[in-house]
C-alpha cells in the first residue's frame, strides 16, 4: 500500500529509510516528539544496527504493521497498528509525526485518514481505535477529524512530570466509517 492524500504519502519503509528513522527516535535522549507519544514511558536508546538488524529480520511485520508518512519527498512520522488482542480482532492504530516542523499543519489527520481507510480495506475487522492520553490533545483532535468518537476515558491513571492525566479511547467501527467515508 502506497497511498497519496493532496500532501501526505503512506509508504512502506525501506532499508534505505532506516538510518532517518533511527536519527528521529533514538539519536536524542529525550526526543521533542516522546513529549506526546506516551512519555510516562521510558525511551530507552537502541544502537542503530539493532535497531537495522531487527527490521531486517522482521521485515514482512514491519511491512504489515507501519508505513512512513511522507511530505514532499521527506519523512515526517510514522502509521502503526497492533492488535490489542486478535482473536477478536480488536485493532489499534497509531500516528507519530517526529518533525516538530510538520506539528499542526494537518498532516496527521491526513496520515491518520488514510491510515483507516487502509485498514478496514485490508482487514477482517469491525473497529478501528487510538489510545492517548489527555495531554496529546493534537492526537485527540485527529481522531475526531477522521470521524472517531471518545469511547472511554480512565481518569487519573496517567502520572507524568507530577500532573495526572486520563487514559483515552476513541474509535470508529466500520459501519460509521462507510457512512463518513464513501469509497
Amino acid at each position: 500500500m502506497n497511498s497519496t492524500s493532496s500532501r501526505v504519502t503512506l509508504r512502506k519503509i525501506e532499508e534505505k529509510d532506516l538510518e532517518t528513522l533511527w536519527n528521529y527516535i533514538y539519536k536524542e535522549e529525550s526526543p521533542q516528539w516522546k513529549q506526546w507519544d506516551a512519555p510516562y514511558f521510558e525511551h530507552k536508546p537502541v544502537p542503530f544496527e539493532d535497531y537495522k538488524s531487527k527490521f531486517l529480520k522482521n521485515t514482512d511485520q514491519y511491512n504489515d504493521r507501519q508505513r512512513i508518512i511522507e511530505v514532499e519527498g521527506n519523512i515526517i512520522g510514522t502509521v502503526s497498528f497492533y492488535w490489542e488482542y486478535e482473536p477478536t480482532r480488536w485493532l489499534e492504530a497509531g500516528i507519530v509525526i517526529y518533525d516538530p516542523d510538520y506539528w499542526n499543519g494537518g498532516y496527521g489527520t491526513e496520515a491518520l485518514l488514510q491510515w483507516v481507510d487502509h485498514l478496514f480495506e485490508t482487514k477482517e475487522i469491525g473497529r478501528v481505535g487510538i489510545t492517548t492520553w489527555s495531554g496529546n490533545e493534537r492526537m485527540m483532535k485527529a481522531a475526531e477529524k477522521v470521524g472517531m468518537k471518545l469511547e472511554g476515558r480512565m481518569r487519573k491513571c496517567r502520572y507524568y512530570n507530577g500532573v495526572y492525566y486520563d487514559s483515552i479511547r476513541m474509535g470508529i467501527i466500520r459501519e460509521e466509517w462507510d457512512q463518513l467515508h464513501t469509497r
